[in-house]
């Protein structure tokens, strides 16, 4: 598997616009516009912190994966995202190493690009996204 680098870490917000619009006058950083994923119910922005991003997941409703997260632990830092060269390939290795895995096949997240997540027990309960931009 080939790993290109970090690509942002996540954190989980009641407030993905303030919390940006936060960041961006501490830090003086630019905040991205709101997507909404409506497969997951979120609100998704990213602020641009230079060599990778800081995306802030907002749940729409009561019953996301993100909403839960909250619920138990409040706002923070919910995964590190890397970038793959192929998910595909970097799936099927993960796999033949009996890595445990969320996603077995990648899916749509935002901006369109293909991505997976390991279970938190294959990196010692922090949770890992992989990522291919879609080109």
């Amino acid at each position: 598997m080939k790993i290109i680098g970090l690509d942002h870490v996540a954190i989980a917000t009641n407030d993905a616009k303030g919390h940006g619009e936060m960041l961006e006058a501490l830090l003086g950083l630019h905040a991205g516009e709101m997507e909404i994923n409506p497969g997951h119910n979120l609100a998704i922005s990213f602020l641009d912190a230079v060599n990778t991003d800081i995306e802030f997941l907002q749940p729409l409703d009561s019953n996301t994966a993100i909403s839960k997260f909250l619920a138990r632990r409040g706002p923070g830092i919910h995964h590190l995202c890397f970038l793959v060269e192929n998910i595909e390939e970097a799936l099927q290795e993960l796999m033949a190493k009996n890595v445990p895995l969320l996603d077995t096949k990648a899916r749509i997240g935002a901006e369109g690009s293909l991505i997976a997540f390991l279970h938190p027990d294959a990196a010692g309960g922090v949770l890992i996204e992989l990522k291919e931009k879609v080109r």
